[in-house]
């Protein structure tokens, strides 16, 4: 089937990569989700099909913000917070077959350097 939208191209990207990428109880993927309005990520546990942890611009101290790098790196910061409160030291990151762009790099490399490993 032939795909048309830029929706369908990314859904069919993101199914691709999650045949090579699996979340455990020890490491959870981080899974990253860029809509028009906001982002959010996740960290879940494919094996028991739970998610673990979860921040996003809805709420909290990112409400309303734009989205740019600045508040993407703010959220990696805050994700790789949250990680850690549930006891998570690494993952398996998913970008959800968005490209990595400005925005998941700094998303990523504030929550590396807020102590995740990836």
């Amino acid at each position: 089937m032939k795909t048309k939208t830029q929706k369908q191209y990314r859904e069919r990207r993101h199914r691709r990569l999650r045949q090579k990428v699996q979340g455990t109880a020890e490491r959870p993927r981080m899974s990253v989700f860029v809509s028009n309005q906001h982002f959010y990520v996740q960290f879940i546990d494919d094996a028991a099909a739970k998610t673990l942890a979860a921040v996003s611009t809805l709420a909290g101290s990112l409400k309303g913000a734009k989205l740019n790098a600045e508040t993407a790196q703010a959220l990696g910061r805050e994700a790789a917070e949250a990680a850690k409160a549930k006891g998570i030291a690494e993952v398996v990151f998913d970008r959800g077959g968005f490209a990595y762009g400005a925005r998941l790099k700094a998303l990523a490399d504030a929550a590396r350097e807020a102590g995740l490993k990836f």
